[in-house]
């Protein structure tokens, strides 16, 4: 009795301890504050609504090569001084790229906020991005590929399955962009994407922790609120994809492969705002399918009652801006080949179609969820990025909050009914990795 009344007092506390506040500055910049009193500590992140998928054509790569550039100099701040200032004061930053968004978060002691924000809103607008700057950060940026990408054949086989499933959206670009169109970024390329970009009404403020809006309110309108608002920010259209009318097939060929697999990707529904009910389908799918080894079909079947698969696995993608991805993995044992691999993991999923979903299993995930949704409550930094993340690509507050209601009302018939639209191999990218072409059988 002691651990359950602990337990229900855990999630009191926790639930209690998230409260949103939003509003729009003058300038058209979205701020959300979260509060959490248990601990004095903030995190701050400014969010900006353009990620790769909306690079101009032939410049792939510079959203990412951006984010480097945005640690370099200022009118007020040397190169690196902006980092070296948080870790002065007890706090760490970084940032991150996206497809659809690029982000920028420190994370430190409450009492910093006010500093925090004077350098982020500063190289907002005042970065100064010289020649000798560009010339760095591309081989930087390019060794980064090197390392990730071109040193890992797992991460080529990925750009080149991607590549193929996405035959119109930038979504079949590399974040980090190709290798050939990141050797000829130069001054002009920076510069008219943060001229354009890097504005106010094209940001999500988003400060999370030990804080008062009304606090974040003043702050945020001394030090964001004077800066002038784009006035020629484009509408957020992207290229979409055609109508798919034929399945693809691509073997990847590496002599550093040492165990040979096999991927099927296929488009699937994001999350839309005030539609969410497919994306959480898809969650239970892919867990249903290829969630833990012990309970998923793929790994009950393929690991353990027949022993043909090595490793299985099932995921789903739809916390994009456009279409997402779900995707089915199998790395077969040694004297199977990847045929007959393939041929029982569509067995699996032909399986799972004709039978009825043990009722038993669907509650057991709607707990999981349900715990995994407490427990975030408690991550500070992960609360701040759902809602940056989810509001980049047009999401609402309202959406979010919603979310974990709708993902414990999942169905079986919702579940059957996304299956059955997404498993349709005409919007399918079926990917072979191997070491040699003797492999690839």
């Amino acid at each position: 009795m002691k651990h359950f009344l602990a337990a229900i007092a855990m999630i009191t506390t926790a639930a209690q301890a998230q409260e949103v506040t939003t509003f729009d500055l003058d300038n058209g910049m979205e701020v959300v504050v979260i509060e959490d009193h248990r601990a004095p500590v903030v995190v701050h992140m400014v969010w900006y609504k353009v990620g790769s998928a909306d690079e101009p054509v032939g410049a792939s790569g510079v959203a990412h090569f951006f984010e480097h550039l945005m640690f370099k100099q200022t009118d007020v701040l040397a190169a690196g001084e902006f980092s070296a200032t948080v870790a002065a004061n007890g706090g760490s930053d970084n940032a991150f790229t996206s497809y659809d968004y690029t982000a920028y978060f420190q994370r430190i002691a409450a009492d910093r906020l006010d500093l925090m924000m004077q350098m982020e809103s500063n190289r907002m607008t005042n970065l100064a991005v010289t020649a000798d700057n560009i010339e760095t950060e591309r081989n930087v940026v390019l060794e980064e590929r090197n390392q990730r990408t071109e040193n890992n054949p797992g991460a080529l086989a990925r750009e080149q399955f991607n590549a193929a499933l996405f035959q119109n959206h930038r979504y079949g670009v590399p974040v980090i962009g190709w290798k050939h169109e990141m050797e000829q970024l130069e001054l002009e390329d920076a510069i008219a994407f943060y001229d354009l970009y890097y504005a106010p009404n094209n940001a999500i403020l988003v400060v999370a922790g030990d804080v008062e809006p009304d606090a974040v309110r003043a702050l945020a309108e001394t030090y964001y609120g004077v800066i002038p608002a784009e006035p020629n920010l484009p509408e957020r259209i992207r290229p979409q994809e055609p109508p798919q009318r034929a399945e693809r097939r691509i073997t990847y060929t590496d002599p550093r492969v040492s165990q040979p697999y096999l991927t099927r990707s296929y488009l699937a529904p994001e999350r839309n705002s005030g539609a969410q009910e497919e994306a959480a389908a898809l969650v239970y799918l892919a867990e249903l399918l290829g969630g833990s080894p012990f309970t998923s079909d793929l790994g009950t079947a393929l690991q353990f009652d027949s022993q043909i698969a090595l490793y299985t696995s099932a995921s789903y993608d739809g916390n994009t801006l456009d279409s997402g991805t779900f995707q089915v993995a199998v790395a077969p044992a040694a004297d199977v080949t990847l045929s007959e691999a393939e041929a029982a993991m569509d067995q699996v999923i032909s399986d799972f179609m004709a039978n009825d979903i043990d009722p038993a299993r669907i509650e057991s995930i709607r707990t999981q969820l349900r715990a995994s949704e407490i427990y975030a409550l408690d991550d500070m930094q992960g609360l701040a990025r759902r809602y940056g993340a989810a509001l980049s690509q047009s999401l609402t507050v309202a959406d979010i909050q919603a979310w974990p209601a709708i993902l414990q009302s999942v169905t079986e018939t919702d579940i059957k009914a996304a299956a059955a639209k997404v498993f349709n191999r005409d919007q399918a990218v079926t990917g072979w990795v191997v070491a040699t072409p003797e492999d690839a059988r």
